[in-house]
């Protein structure tokens, strides 16, 4: 019997050793939809014989609803900073000693040690930028300097509006027009925001987050909730006839940041790929693909966007970012929201 242990745990011990070395090659990254340069995933797989398995959502609710479930096998993944805080109150990520990583020391100063992670524990901040809406010119002619616009549309608007298919934006943006705290627990000014939505719902083609590039440079609607660079890259690219407006009550701040799933099984390489991608180069060549602002160092010399051509990431329009809501309130959010989609 002693001599059968003995075997069956060197067994054991061989096996494990081999499924660790197995997957000793292996990233699984989860992340928003088209936001990752090709060429730095293949540049990051040649450098470092690691090989990447991508895949994409197109909300944090997607992300974070698949967090929870615990069927997922994700190392590395892209949450805005209020989910960033609501993973690690669940314990849905890894403490990666954030701030005692090289990705770290390149970060901008302004961001680091910031409310959602205050020790720098668990997140590295990547990128940032605004939550909006986005017209098409060709197709309407109007101002695009208020959520008035948007929320009570006229004209060429009425029937020929989109939303995003989440709360986590639309509705800060209808806070910021109403002046209504983002977070507030007082039910009587989310009922203001239930009844503004209630009756924009008449003229809203589509509540979705999901194709908005071709849905709104070919005119299907004249004007889509976006986001400020991948409004840009849509204009820049594909010369579409759209612009990105800048509404007087303010933009919807987000900040996405990388972090390690408490279940990752490939912890030292999702810290390699952190580092990696926060290295200037390769922030830079990420910069200057996914349009959106870098919370790390890049080389402004090699920089595509600046602003004199590129006003979606150079607001004029004061910026809000969106908060870690309580309990309470998040309980009135999720009810507008159900309300109105019912």
């Amino acid at each position: 019997m002693q001599s059968f242990t003995k075997i069956s745990l060197l067994a054991i011990g061989i096996s494990l050793a081999a499924g660790a070395n197995a997957a000793s090659d292996k990233l699984n990254i989860y992340t928003w939809a088209e936001s990752i340069d090709p060429v730095l995933i293949e540049k990051f797989q040649t450098e470092t014989g690691i090989n990447i398995t991508l895949d994409s959502y197109t909300s944090n609710e997607d992300l974070l609803a698949k967090l929870k479930s615990g069927s997922s096998d994700y190392d590395v993944v892209f949450p805005s900073q209020h989910f960033v805080k609501i993973m690690v109150q669940e314990g849905l990520l890894k403490n990666i000693d954030a701030k005692n990583m090289a990705a770290f020391k390149l970060v901008d100063e302004q961001w680091k040690n910031m409310w959602w992670d205050q020790k720098s524990e668990y997140s590295i901040p990547f990128v940032y930028g605004t939550a909006g809406y986005t017209v098409n010119r060709d197709k309407y002619k109007g101002p695009a300097n208020s959520w008035k616009e948007f929320f009570e549309p006229t004209g060429a608007a009425i029937g020929n509006i989109a939303v995003f298919s989440t709360p986590d934006e639309i509705i800060p943006a209808a806070q910021l027009y109403l002046g209504v705290e983002f977070c507030t627990e007082d039910s009587a000014q989310m009922k203001r925001i239930f009844e503004l939505l209630k009756k924009q719902k008449k003229d809203v083609a589509v509540y979705s987050s999901d194709n908005i590039s071709s849905r709104i440079a070919s005119g299907e609607v004249v004007m889509h909730n976006w986001w400020d660079g991948d409004s840009m890259r849509t204009r820049k690219n594909n010369n579409a006839p759209i612009e990105y407006a800048q509404p007087k009550e303010g933009l919807v701040g987000w900040l996405d940041s990388m972090v390690v799933p408490i279940n990752s099984r490939n912890v030292d390489n999702a810290k390699t790929f952190i580092n990696w991608m926060s290295e200037t180069d390769n922030a830079t060549i990420e910069y200057n693909y996914y349009a959106h602002s870098s919370a790390v160092k890049i080389d402004q010399s090699k920089a595509l966007h600046q602003a004199e051509n590129s006003p979606e990431i150079f607001p004029s329009a004061p910026i809000k970012f969106t908060q870690a809501c309580s309990p309470a309130a998040q309980k009135l959010v999720d009810k507008v929201w159900t309300q109105l989609l019912q």
